[in-house]
């Protein structure tokens, strides 16, 4: 896959992770009813979007670690009843495309990969 192609999969897995983890905590499955602080867990991926969006290696880097936490997140919340976990079980999905296709575009992308050694 190229670097381009990479890029605009990890700009699609972030941007519906930041949707994802708003919508969910604001309004459909809040922990507590009429909306829930946890959706700022968002906040963290906001740095992140415009490095992505250029296709900017060490943006890759960074937020293929702190892509972890939501995969982790997701994780535990997995088991939660109703709409949470399923929630959870996309948020884990987006995750993990976005660790996947974060890492790969900082590979592709690498000086020594760059100059065809």
């Amino acid at each position: 896959m190229s670097a381009y192609t990479l890029s605009r999969i990890s700009s699609v897995a972030l941007l519906a992770l930041i949707a994802l983890c708003v919508v969910w905590e604001g309004w459909l499955a809040p922990l507590r009813p009429g909306g829930s602080w946890l959706m700022l867990k968002a906040v963290p991926l906001l740095p992140a979007v415009f490095g992505v969006l250029r296709g900017r290696r060490y943006t890759s880097q960074w937020l293929s670690m702190l892509s972890l936490l939501y995969f982790t997140e997701g994780v535990l919340r997995a088991s939660d009843p109703g709409l949470t976990g399923v929630f959870a079980l996309i948020e884990v999905a987006l995750a993990v495309t976005l660790f996947i296709s974060t890492t790969l575009h900082a590979r592709a992308t690498a000086p020594s990969r760059l100059r065809g050694d």
